[in-house]
């Protein structure tokens, strides 16, 4: 049986590179061989135990490649193809995917989170950090490239990007609105950019790196705060002369920022969130305006299949948004204990790594 190099998930604390058999292509599948890839927040919380998956799981939910191999019943795709395949993989024909909303399509994981939708790519099934990985319901989740887009280009549409547009629509984002995006990382980046495509008009980002504050100015947003220097929720409303912003989001996962998101809504103002929670959150009962100041909540998880893939890849063609500087650091998939460990620890700078078998 052939194998392949794949990272793998030991125990909280280990994720390694190990060999393990390239897999079997069923009638509905088709086999990627990975040209690109990247470690995501999600990967860190899998590999910190905060997330439970599977001992011996491969990694990964963020694949660019080529098909090397087409399952029997797959039509209207070659081998040798390029290929991405968003991190969410719907069936298709699920309830979920027919009520429209297919990034809640699966059953979740089976080691405790029931919430997990349709994300299965290295939750309930091998992911991508490895040399071949195995893409389910093919001709729903493979979209091809364009020629004229390189790996580098294309590698934040399956999850970041989309996940951090996802954020700004479920928003309700209007022309002239005020949005203030709560944690600067790939996420909220894709956020920032995705609220000023959309029409805000001033977007305001919080964070405390220098690297994430600069490439938050060079991704469109106005105005940024610094929590270590100043309390955001002041900041904020002094900003927006008392007034509060249309929309916030919140891109961590952490009760600090939920709340601060909270309290900076105007009435009737949308909190939209992004982060993925490792505890319970508590909503302040003065932030919610005792249940009566007309306040959204709304979640997301990273919207997935072969259109929503196509529609992000024609936004990087277009040339109106550049992500590509995301990618801060690069590795070969031998380097991948390497990767996290910078990547986990947020050293050097790192916003995103691309990843190369």
């Amino acid at each position: 049986m052939e194998k392949m190099k794949a990272a793998i998930f030991v125990e909280p604390g280990r994720i390694v590179l190990e060999r393990k058999p390239i897999p079997d292509v069923g009638p509905l599948d088709a086999l990627m061989r990975v040209t690109t890839t990247t470690i995501c927040g999600t990967d860190v919380h899998i590999l910190k135990g905060e997330y439970p998956v599977a001992k011996g799981l491969t990694v990964g939910h963020e694949p660019v490649g080529v098909i090397e191999k087409l399952g029997s019943a797959v039509s209207g795709y070659q081998e040798g193809q390029r290929v991405i395949a968003g991190a969410i993989t719907p069936s298709g024909h699920s309830y979920a995917c027919l009520c429209g909303c297919p990034s809640q399509d699966g059953p979740g994981t089976p080691h405790g989170f029931k919430a997990a939708g349709g994300w299965r790519f290295g939750n309930t099934i091998d992911g991508c950090q490895a040399e071949f990985v195995l893409v389910p319901d093919a001709m729903t989740n493979l979209s091809p490239i364009p020629d004229d887009l390189s790996d580098e280009q294309v590698l934040m549409c399956p999850d970041i990007m989309s996940t951090g547009f996802s954020g700004a629509e479920r928003a309700g984002i209007r022309i002239g609105d005020t949005v203030v995006i709560f944690a600067l990382g790939p996420i909220g980046l894709c956020a920032a950019a995705g609220a000023r495509l959309m029409g805000a008009t001033t977007i305001i980002g919080v964070d405390a790196i220098p690297e994430r504050l600069a490439m938050a100015r060079r991704l469109g947003v106005d105005q940024v705060v610094n929590f270590r220097e100043t309390d955001p929720a002041s900041e904020i409303m002094r900003l927006t002369d008392g007034r509060g912003v249309d929309a916030a989001i919140e891109a961590l996962g952490t009760q600090v920022t939920f709340e601060a998101a909270l309290r900076v809504l105007r009435p009737g103002g949308t909190l939209s969130s992004l982060g993925v929670y490792s505890t319970d959150l508590r909503i302040p009962i003065d932030a919610y305006a005792a249940g009566l100041g007309d306040k959204t909540v709304v979640s997301t998880l990273c919207p997935g299949g072969k259109e929503r893939m196509r529609r992000l890849m024609n936004v990087v063609a277009s040339g109106r948004i550049d992500l590509k500087p995301l990618v801060t650091h690069r590795f070969k998939l031998d380097q991948i204990e390497e990767a996290y460990e910078l990547f986990s620890h947020q050293r050097d700078g790192v916003l995103k790594v691309a990843l190369t078998p």
